[in-house]
């Protein structure tokens, strides 16, 4: 299942009661009440088992991985190459496909570089056809995080070629009918998000990966925000690129991974180079590593990607489907919930599109941070801002909006609580 209705149960109530017993911060006070935690699409919590998982590597197995021959570094080598193997089996893709980065943006950079810097003399004949030229197109969408934007504006501006944006419609939908106009045979690179951060819709990708797929192109998915709430084969969906956070799936910050099909990364060129990315080194020239070690220049975030491999087993131990089950019930409650307030606008309402666990929303005459500051107030945590994504703000004719994100450990009753809380201060500002 990648974007159509769950159909498996949804976790029970007890269950997830359950569940928050695994999470020490959940039961912490904040401004005197109980904390509600609605952030997760910023970052979300970790379970004792990710910071046990982190903890138990930095005081057994602490070394350099990829360095030095005595057990503790080999040991320290395993967990680390273990840790890949959880995410990529995780994602659906082979273990030399996943590269660790510091967080998903770096991700999407390092693609941006490859496609813009790849040469005859980097990487060979195969390199050069994945340059960038003038002439050529790259699409995205109006409705991207920032991370998934500005490298294609600045790819555009280094090689000449041209970025082409899919419009909105006013529900802030993706216009499928201009998607299938603007990729056409120019275009060399599609990159879009899988689930908006922001109206928490999941898109149509499949029908975004066809077109691409019709006319040559590359496709790049912005997984963030559906590869901690969805179940995600990257081969099924026949991507090219995928690009993560940990630290939005249970995991530590600080850790991030891109999926790349073998046979690209192996003519890209690197994005850092130093040590351990190399074969040979002389005073003028190096030889590089096969992926995905040629991407991982420099001291690499072990004890991050064993917090995270154990991120994932959590994860799995629960089961994505139940997970997205449990997901699209608190999107449906939350969207029905404020839609019903009088004064509230969400963005992206309708409640029949598939989504995760996620609404922003406006309120007229009230700023976005008036009504989390109201919130937080309760010890209920939202976002409030443009959460990285100006221009679909901008297109729905606001500046800021507040967001409720859940996760697998939200109930109903927090949901309840926010929109509680929400018309609260709707009342407490009309009264002022």
């Amino acid at each position: 299942m990648q974007n159509s209705a769950v159909t498996v149960d949804a976790l029970s109530e007890t269950e997830v009661r359950r569940i928050r017993e695994d999470f020490p911060i959940l039961s912490t006070q904040v401004n005197g009440h109980p904390l509600t935690y609605l952030d997760s699409g910023a970052t979300s919590q970790r379970p004792l088992a990710v910071l046990d998982a982190e903890r138990d590597y930095l005081t057994t197995l602490n070394a350099a991985v990829h360095r030095g021959a005595h057990t503790l570094a080999a040991e320290a080598t395993e967990a680390f190459e273990d840790a890949r193997s959880a995410l990529a089996r995780f994602v659906g893709a082979d273990d030399d496909e996943i590269v660790w980065t510091s967080n998903a943006t770096e991700a999407v950079n390092l693609v941006a570089y490859a496609l813009s810097n790849a040469s005859v003399g980097r990487g060979g004949a195969a390199a050069e056809s994945l340059r960038l030229r003038e002439g050529d197109e790259i699409v995205t969408t109006e409705m991207e995080h920032h991370a998934n934007l500005i490298p294609w504006q600045e790819v555009a501006a280094r090689t000449g070629a041209t970025l082409r944006v899919i419009p909105l419609d006013d529900d802030g939908a993706l216009r499928m009918d201009e998607a299938a106009r603007l990729i056409g045979p120019r275009t060399r690179l599609v990159a879009v998000t899988h689930v908006s951060n922001v109206l928490g819709v999941i898109n149509p990708v499949e029908d975004i990966i066809a077109a691409a797929r019709a006319v040559g192109a590359l496709v790049l998915l912005d997984a963030c925000q559906s590869a901690p709430h969805l179940p995600l084969d990257v081969r099924a969906l026949d991507v090219d690129f995928a690009v993560l956070s940990g630290h939005k799936m249970l995991g530590p910050t600080g850790i991030g991974a891109l999926y790349g099909r073998r046979e690209l990364l192996e003519i890209m060129p690197p994005f850092l180079t130093g040590g351990s990315m190399i074969t040979t080194v002389t005073t003028t020239e190096a030889q590089y590593l096969p992926p995905p070690q040629r991407f991982e220049a420099g001291t690499q975030r072990v004890s991050q990607a064993v917090a995270l491999a154990a991120a994932v087993r959590y994860l799995e131990g629960i089961g994505m489907p139940r997970i997205a089950a449990h997901e699209h019930e608190l999107g449906t409650r939350l969207v029905e919930g404020l839609s019903a307030i009088d004064g509230v606008r969400v963005l992206g309402a309708g409640i029949d599109r598939p989504r995760v666990g996620l609404a922003s929303f406006d309120v007229a005459g009230i700023h976005a941070h008036d009504i989390g500051q109201i919130l937080d107030d309760s010890g209920i945590a939202v976002r409030v801002g443009h959460h990285c994504a100006q221009p679909l703000h901008r297109r729905l004719g606001i500046t800021a909006s507040t967001r409720a994100s859940t996760y697998v450990y939200t109930t109903r009753d927090e949901v309840d609580a926010v929109i509680a809380g929400v018309a609260r201060a709707i009342d407490f500002f009309r009264r002022a």
